[in-house]
């Protein structure tokens, strides 16, 4: 790997890993300030449709500012947002409305920068010699270190609050973990984050509402009229969603039933785990097996993983289907991440790979409210036989779609904008 390959994945772990120990720290600060389970759920909605408005406007921000530069400011963003929370909470004290605003100015840290370093991929890739194969790797260590940072994450934010408890030391080493991604990032060459310019002539030069929407309706159009793109976005979509609702309801609430709700932890651990390992094993075998073999590999998996889960029967297989869950979607989102990369312009990229981030933090707002009711009006059974259904119909037209026959050989799209 080069230089730029390595300050890359290093800058994407820091920024992770940042979030991570949040995810644990910033829901114990507002129980602790607040008082009021209700006020958690308040500000995770308002963030989370606040950060879903934001991934599409900031893909049209990352297609007109050089990408590396998006990345660090919204990684200052990020880490300004937290160490701020100490600070308000010294002067004024914080209540809801601190946590909300300094909430939202993290999502308008977290959305654009993450768009920015997907963006990013395929320049990182022809940077680091640009080889056969070399987007495909790059995807594959990425999604293994998003599975090692699940789980070192959320376990260093804990380890914090048990050495300090939820305190300023915790909250600004937190900050520190984002400002420390954004330092690193200044290392990648400026050239990994240029854009390719635009087609149309004079477009460049107009600006304004008018220009800003017509970029939009130009980024949403193509992700609609893509088939491949379309497709990877609802195959993903449902995935996350499903998992969403499982972790959120089914799996505390089945291993709360059986009297272990300590499994419910490991179950999210089994999918982490599975995801390591089955990401080290799709980058070990590029160019050795076809992508299309993969995405069948990890369709069929994963309904199998899905269909154990789902019947909820021993603990031991409900563990182990989360095992086979992360084992085989892990290489599967790594096909679908790059084939979507390869199939959409590198002009209007920043605009799809916004829509597709604001579409998946959005997915489990449609199930999770859903199987919580099936599971609390027909029992855990009906819910987890539902989620056994969809999961196998999303797989079987997922496995007879014609947008997924060619995943070998993509053609990357002529589209202009308009």
């Amino acid at each position: 790997m080069s230089r730029n390959t390595f300050v890359y994945l290093g800058s994407y772990s820091l920024s992770l890993l940042g979030n991570g120990i949040a995810s644990v720290l910033f829901p114990l600060l507002v129980l602790a300030k607040t008082g009021d389970i209700l006020a958690a759920g308040i500000l995770a909605s308002v963030t989370a449709g606040v950060a879903a408005v934001v991934g599409v406007l900031a893909g049209v921000l990352v297609d007109r500012v050089n990408r590396r530069t998006v990345s660090i400011i919204s990684d200052v963003l990020s880490a300004g947002s937290v160490a701020a929370l100490p600070v308000v909470d010294a002067l004024w004290g914080l209540n809801l409305t601190w946590f909300i605003v300094l909430g939202v100015i993290g999502a308008f840290g977290d959305m654009p920068g993450m768009t920015a370093r997907e963006t990013m991929l395929p320049r990182v890739a022809l940077l680091g010699g640009g080889k056969p194969g070399a987007l495909d790797r790059l995807v594959g260590v990425r999604e293994s270190l998003s599975a090692v940072l699940m789980l070192i994450g959320p376990g260093v934010g804990g380890l914090l609050v048990y050495l300090l408890g939820v305190s300023s030391a915790a909250l600004f080493i937190t900050a520190g973990t984002s400002l420390a991604a954004a330092v690193l990032s200044f290392a990648i060459s400026p050239r990994a984050g240029e854009i390719e310019s635009t087609v149309v002539a004079g477009a460049e030069h107009s600006g304004g509402v008018r220009r800003l929407f017509a970029d939009l309706v130009a980024g949403w159009r193509f992700l609609l009229g893509s088939r491949l793109v379309l497709g990877a976005t609802i195959v993903t979509g449902v995935f996350i969603a499903v998992l969403a609702a499982l972790q959120a309801t089914v799996l505390p609430a089945y291993f709360s039933r059986e009297q272990l709700p300590e499994l419910s932890g490991f179950a999210v651990t089994g999918i982490a785990l599975g995801s390591l390992v089955g990401a080290g094993v799709y980058t070990a075998m590029i160019g050795r097996t076809s992508r299309r073999a993969w995405f069948v590999i990890g369709i069929v998996g994963s309904m199998i993983g899905f269909v154990a889960l789902g019947t909820l029967g021993a603990p031991w297989m409900v563990i182990v289907a989360a095992v086979l869950i992360g084992l085989t979607n892990a290489p599967m989102s790594a096909v679908l991440g790059v084939a979507t990369i390869e199939a959409t312009p590198d002009r209007m990229r920043g605009r799809v790979l916004g829509a597709q981030n604001a579409l998946m933090l959005a997915a489990p707002a449609l199930t999770s409210a859903p199987i919580a009711a099936v599971a609390s009006g027909f029992g855990l059974t009906a819910a987890g036989i539902g989620i056994a259904v969809l999961m196998a119909v999303t797989g079987v037209i997922a496995l007879v779609a014609p947008a997924f026959r060619g995943l070998d050989t993509i053609e990357p799209s002529n589209e202009q904008e308009g």
